[in-house]
C-alpha cells in the first residue's frame, strides 16, 4: 500500500506564519559541565552491554520512560523518531518519553550518526527489540501483581489493566532494573514479539520534533554555550587554507616575540600541532592571528583549472587504481548494435560542509581522566580517539555531547575536540576551542571532485541497449572515525596515513534504476597523496549527488536522442517498482506534461524550463525531483522557482520528520548545485569566507512541494541524504529544457552558464 502525503512551503509563507524569531541562549549547560568536570571517571566498566534491556531504557516511578541511544540530534529529528518507535512498542504516549543526556558513561553504543542509518539499521531495530522485550517483562510483572493472565491484560499510556484493576509501569519497576536479556539482536517492524504493524497508533503519524520548542525559546544549550569553571580559551594556528593532502602543516619556525604585546598568552605546540591559549577569548583570537609562523610551502595542487587534466594525465601514467564493481553483458557489443549512441563527460568540483556555526569543543583533562564536551557524530568513537591521543584508557574519558550548528558528514568536530584536549593537557586547565571561519572553510574535509565519462546507446524503440559509467575520483582520505587520521592526528604524527579506499563506482544513483542488458560501472581511484585535498563524507555529496548529476543528465540526453519525453523514456527503461512509483508520484505532484525537452525554446532574456532527476543514497530511500527554473541568459543566473521531491523510505515512522529532511536536503541540494565550489591555487585553498564560498540566500530559496510515500509493507529506509541526490541533475535537465544547451559542469555558476551559452551562441 502506498499513501501520498503532500505539503507545500515557501519562504514567504513560512516567515509570515512564524510571527517573530527569538534568538537567545541558555546557560543550562554550565551546571552540567561543572558537575561532569568534578566527577573524575573511575568506573571500571565502560560501555553498557547491548544485550540488556536496561542498557537501552529505564522506567521511572513517575511512569516516564528514558531511552539511552548514542544517535545524536543534529536537526534531522532522529530523537523524535526513536522516541516514537519505543513508545509504540511500550504503549506509552510521547509525553511520557525522554532521551537521556548524550553522555558516554550512560549511553549504550548504538553506533554513530551518519549514512541515514539511525532508524533503518543502527539504533532503530535494536531499540525496537529492547522495547518489545521490556513490554513482555512488564506484562509478566503486571500479571503477577494483578493476578491476571498476560493474555487478559491491556496497556494504555503505560497503565496495565486487567481483572478490574490496574498498575503503572512505574509502580511495577519504579526505577529498578528489569534485568531482562533482549529477545533478539534486532527486530524489524511487525516481527514478534514487537507489535503488529496493523496495531500501530503512534508510528506512521506525524509528530512535531521534540527538540524544537527549546530551540525556539532559547532554552536549548548548544556546545558553543557550554562553560566550565576555570575555563580558558584556545585557538588553533594553521596556514590560511590547506594544501594538498599529505603535505600537512609543517612548521619551519615560530617567532614567539610577535605576540609579546598580548599578556598571558601561552603557545602550545606538539609536533606540528600549534595553538594558543589565553584567559580571554579575544586575546586568543588576536594571538592566533598575530603569531608569526613560517610554514613549509608545497605547490603540489593542480590549480582549479587543471584539475581534470591532472586526472587524465595520472590515469594515462598508470597511477590510478581501477575497479569494476558491475559488468553485465557486453557493453562494447551493445554500443555497436545501438541505433544511436552518445559519449559525454561531466564534472563536479570540490565542495565543503560550510558550517554556519564553527566547530567548538571544551575539554577538561586531568592527570588520569578527561571530560570532553563536543558535537561529534560518534560519541563512543570519539571517546576512543581522545583516549588514544592522550594515552588514557577509554574508561578514563567521558564524552558529553551538545548540538552544534549543523553536521553533514565528516566535519572537523573530532579535530576541535582533539585540539581542546591537547591544549587542556598542556596548560592543566579546561580549554574551550572554537574554530574561525578560515579554519572551517579552509581546512574542511571536502567532498571529492568527480569527473564522469559516460557512454551509451539506444535502439529504435527507445530502449537503452548499452550503458557505460566511469567515475574518476578520490576516496575519503579521512572521516575521523577510521584508521585514517584527522588533521590533528596528522600534525602529531608528522605524516598522513595511506589511503586504501576506492572511488565509489557502485553508487545506486549511477544508474541502478535502469534495466540495461549491457551495463558497466568502473571506478578510477586517484592517487590521494598527490595533488588532492583532504576529503570525507558529506550529505550524499561524494557519492549519490555527484553520481546522479552525471547519470540522470545522461539518461535525459538519451531521451532527447530518442526524441522522447524524459519521464516516458524512463518508464520504458525502468522495471523496478519502487523507482517507478517514486517517479510517478513526483510527476503527478508537479502535473508533468509529456513533451520532448527543449521543444519550447524562446529568445527572451529570461527563459523557463523544467527537468527531472532521481537518486538514492546507499541503502537509504528512493528519491525523485522535478525542478522548475528560470535562466537569465544575460547574467547567467539560474533561479529554481519550484522544487518537487518525492521519497519512498519504506515504513515511515514520522512523516513530518521525513518531510523535514526533504526540505533541508532540497535547499542544500540547490545551494550545492548552483553556488558551492572550493577555490584554490597551486599552494592552498583560497575560498575562506562567504564571499569566496557562497551558499544559497534566503531570497533565492525555491517553493517546495514534498511527497512522502508511506510504505508499511516495506522496511524503513534512511531519509537524511537521499532527497538531495536528484536535485542537481533535475536543475541541469531543466536548464537544457529552458535553453537547449547542456551544462555538464557543476556548480552551475553564472560564469559557467554564460560560458556554455556563449559557446552555443545562446547568450542574450
Amino acid at each position: 500500500m502506498t499513501e501520498l502525503l503532500h505539503k507545500e512551503f515557501s519562504r514567504k509563507s513560512f516567515l509570515k506564519g512564524s510571527g517573530a524569531l527569538i534568538v537567545g541562549f541558555s546557560l543550562a549547560g554550565a551546571g552540567l559541565a561543572a558537575r561532569a568536570s568534578a566527577a573524575a571517571p573511575t568506573s571500571a566498566g565502560y560501555l553498557p552491554p547491548v544485550n540488556e534491556v536496561d542498557s537501552w531504557l529505564t522506567i521511572g516511578a513517575d511512569n516516564i520512560v528514558t531511552i539511552k541511544t548514542s544517535q545524536i540530534e543534529v536537526g534531522q529529528g532522529i530523537t523524535t523518531g526513536l522516541l516514537m518507535l519505543a513508545a509504540e512498542e511500550l504503549d506509552v504516549s510521547m509525553s511520557q518519553m525522554r532521551h537521556s543526556p548524550w553522555d558516554s558513561w550512560v549511553l549504550v553504543n548504538s553506533g554513530g550518526t551518519g549514512g541515514s542509518t539511525g532508524i533503518q539499521s543502527s539504533a532503530g531495530p535494536r531499540l525496537r527489540a529492547a522495547a518489545a522485550t521490556a513490554r513482555q517483562a512488564l506484562l509478566g510483572l503486571a500479571s503477577t501483581s494483578l493476578g491476571v493472565p498476560v493474555s487478559s491484560l491491556s496497556v494504555t499510556n503505560g497503565v496495565v489493566s486487567g481483572g478490574g484493576r490496574s498498575v503503572t509501569y512505574g509502580e511495577l519497576v519504579g526505577g529498578k532494573l528489569l534485568n531482562a536479556k533482549v529477545v533478539a539482536t534486532t527486530l524489524n517492524p511487525g516481527v514478534a514479539p514487537s507489535k503488529p504493524i496493523s496495531q500501530y497508533r503512534l508510528v506512521t503519524t506525524s509528530v512535531p520534533r521534540v527538540d524544537v520548542p527549546d530551540k525556539v525559546s532559547g532554552k536549548y544549550t548548544y556546545v558553543h554555550n557550554v562553560k566550565v569553571p576555570g575555563m580558558v580559551h584556545g585557538r588553533v594556528v594553521r596556514p590560511r587554507g590547506q594544501g594538498a593532502f599529505g603535505t600537512g602543516t609543517k612548521i619551519v619556525s615560530i617567532d614567539e616575540r610577535s605576540i609579546k604585546n598580548i599578556p598571558g598568552v601561552r603557545i602550545v605546540r606538539k609536533g606540528d600541532f600549534l595553538g594558543v591559549v589565553a584567559e580571554r577569548e579575544y586575546d586568543a583570537i588576536q594571538a592566533a592571528g598575530q603569531l608569526k609562523v613560517t610554514w613549509q610551502e608545497n605547490a603540489t595542487l593542480p590549480s582549479a583549472g587543471n584539475l581534470w587534466k591532472q586526472m587524465r594525465e595520472q590515469d594515462a601514467a598508470g597511477l590510478v587504481r581501477t575497479n569494476v564493481p558491475l559488468n553485465v553483458g557486453n557493453v562494447e557489443a551493445g554500443l555497436r548494435s545501438s541505433a544511436k549512441t552518445l559519449s559525454v563527460t561531466y564534472h563536479y568540483q570540490n565542495g565543503g560542509r560550510a558550517l554556519i556555526g564553527p566547530c567548538c569543543a571544551v575539554a577538561d583533562v586531568r592527570s588520569d581522566s578527561a571530560v570532553i564536551f563536543t558535537n561529534v557524530q560518534g560519541i563512543h568513537t570519539t571517546t576512543t580517539a581522545i583516549a588514544s591521543m592522550l594515552g588514557f584508557k577509554p574508561a578514563q574519558v567521558r564524552t558529553i555531547w551538545y548540538e552544534g550548528a549543523s553536521s553533514f558528514g565528516s566535519a572537523q568536530f573530532l579535530a576541535a575536540a582533539q585540539a581542546a584536549a591537547l591544549m587542556s593537557q598542556a596548560v592543566s586547565k579546561p580549554v574551550r576551542v572554537q574554530f574561525m571561519r578560515w579554519d572551517e572553510h579552509g581546512w574542511d574535509n571536502f567532498q571529492a571532485a568527480q569527473m564522469t565519462d559516460m557512454r551509451g546507446g539506444i535502439d529504435a524503440n527507445g530502449k537503452i541497449v548499452a550503458y557505460d559509467y566511469t567515475v574518476f575520483a578520490q576516496p575519503y582520505s579521512t572521516d575521523g572515525f577510521s584508521n585514517s587520521p584527522t588533521l590533528v592526528e596528522e600534525q602529531l604524527r608528522g605524516s598522513a596515513a595511506p589511503v586504501t579506499g576506492l572511488a565509489k563506482a557502485d553508487d545506486p544513483s549511477a544508474g541502478e534504476a535502469y534495466a540495461v542488458p549491457n551495463k558497466r560501472w568502473t571506478g578510477k581511484t586517484m592517487p590521494v597523496l598527490n595533488g588532492y585535498f583532504r576529503t570525507g563524507s558529506l550529505r550524499s555529496g561524494g557519492e549519490s549527488q555527484l553520481a546522479a548529476f552525471a547519470a540522470e543528465q545522461f539518461v535525459d540526453e538519451l531521451a532527447y536522442l530518442a526524441q522522447m519525453d524524459p519521464i516516458d523514456f524512463r518508464r520504458r527503461n525502468i522495471t523496478d517498482e519502487r523507482w517507478l512509483t517514486t517517479m510517478n508520484a513526483v510527476a503527478q505532484a508537479a502535473k508533468w506534461q509529456p513533451r520532448v525537452a527543449a521543444s519550447q525554446l524562446s529568445n527572451a532574456t529570461v527563459v523557463t524550463g523544467r527537468g527531472y532527476g532521481a537518486g538514492r543514497h546507499g541503502t537509504a530511500g528512493y528519491s525523485a525531483a522535478i525542478a522548475d527554473v528560470e535562466v537569465n541568459r544575460k547574467t547567467g543566473k539560474i533561479t529554481v522557482r519550484h522544487l518537487y521531491n518525492s521519497a519512498d523510505h519504506g515504513l515511515v515512522v514520522n512523516p513530518e520528520g521525513v518531510e523535514n529532511q526533504m526540505v533541508g536536503a532540497s535547499i542544500m541540494g540547490v545551494s550545492r548545485a548552483l553556488h558551492e565550489e572550493v577555490l584554490f591555487n597551486k599552494k592552498r585553498v583560497t575560498g575562506l569566507d562567504w564571499v569566496t564560498y557562497p551558499i544559497l540566500r534566503f531570497q533565492d530559496a525555491p517553493k517546495l512541494t514534498n511527497v512522502v510515500l508511506q510504505r508499511p509493507d516495506k522496511l524503513p529506509l534512511g531519509a537524511g541524504e537521499g532527497p538531495i541526490a536528484p536535485v542537481p541533475a533535475a536543475i541541469a535537465n531543466a536548464f537544457f529544457d529552458a535553453t537547449g544547451v547542456r551544462i555538464r559542469h557543476a556548480p552551475m555558476t553564472p560564469a559557467r552558464v554564460r560560458s556554455v551559452l556563449k559557446d552555443a551562441g545562446k547568450l542574450a
